[in-house]
């Protein structure tokens, strides 16, 4: 039920947060602004170069490592092992280290070398996900002590930014990439298939991550009632083992 609710939450958020940056703002009914978002980009080499960094940044940050982070962390719930859930969480820890330094270059990249009138949809989340994305590690290390009464607070606002980060990232690269195709008139067909491919393989594991606990468990119950029906049987038909005995008269 817990399960249910938290996913119902973050559609919902994940809902609310795309359709409020997808209002248009009064500033973009312009003629003037209008007619130059409309404009084809003039894609020279160093342009392109930086659009290609600037892409490879984003998508290795919120559209690889951070997806990776949380299903690590969600795999070490099913680690019994105290080494291997300490190993599973300094991974989590270090990949999610990385993603927001390989945001904060993309970030800095865009800002400092393209147009940032934040008049589209690409840009306007773009900039709403570099405030998440650093305000997710400050709630990370705000992590309350086990027992603490605000222990499951910090975990539902730090599972709900960190997966609606996620989500949203993935949904503005593939914003992105409609953007560059429209702006350059080159077709981003390919990164767009191999993207999806790459979301449906972390969805997967995703989803088969709420079930594989139970997975483990009915193959250790069906192991046990294995085990106590052999039991059974060799107690309900002993071994045929004595002597014969020879009376020599």
């Amino acid at each position: 039920m817990l399960l249910f609710r938290r996913k119902r939450l973050l559609l919902a958020s994940a809902g609310c947060v795309i359709l409020m940056l997808l209002t248009p703002t009064h500033g973009s009914s312009n003629p003037e602004q209008s007619y130059k978002m409309a404009q084809p980009l003039e894609l020279t080499p160093k342009l392109s170069l930086q659009l290609k960094l600037h892409a490879f940044l984003l998508w290795s940050s919120v559209g690889f490592l951070m997806p990776i982070g949380v299903l690590l962390i969600r795999a070490s719930s099913n680690v019994k092992s105290t080494k291997g859930v300490r190993f599973l969480f300094y991974c989590h820890v270090a990949s999610q280290i990385v993603a927001v330094a390989l945001a904060t270059a993309g970030a800095v990249l865009s800002i400092s070398n393209f147009e940032n009138a934040f008049n589209n949809t690409h840009q306007r989340i773009g900039l709403a996900l570099y405030g998440f994305i650093w305000l997710q590690p400050l709630v990370g290390f705000l992590r309350p002590d086990r027992g603490v009464r605000t222990r499951s607070a910090w975990y539902l606002a730090h599972w709900l930014l960190g997966v609606g980060v996620c989500v949203v990232g993935v949904a503005n690269v593939y914003i992105g990439l409609h953007t560059y195709q429209e702006r350059t008139g080159r077709s981003a067909r390919p990164w767009t298939l191999l993207l999806t491919v790459e979301v449906a393989a972390l969805a997967f594991v995703y989803l088969v991550q709420d079930r594989w606990s139970y997975v483990v468990r009915q193959q250790e119950e069906d192991a046990a009632a294995l085990g106590d029906e052999r039991r059974e049987g060799s107690t309900m038909y002993p071994a045929n083992d004595y002597k014969e005995v020879v009376v020599v008269p």
